[in-house]
């Protein structure tokens, strides 16, 4: 795996921490494939924000 790489899957679990992601299924993050780690960051950023009343 390039560096680059490696500091963006860095970033994306970074990233997913903030949004209160640990875990896709039972694997952690850091098991995850940079392309998996961008799929899911993608699903996060697209799920509506909750809101409270």
């Amino acid at each position: 795996m390039t560096p680059q790489s490696e500091t963006r899957k860095k970033q994306l679990i970074h990233l997913l921490i903030q949004n209160g992601i640990y875990k896709k299924s039972k694997r952690h993050l850091y098991e995850l494939s940079l392309t998996e780690l961008e799929s899911e960051y993608k699903h996060v950023r697209r799920a509506p924000e909750h809101v409270e009343a």
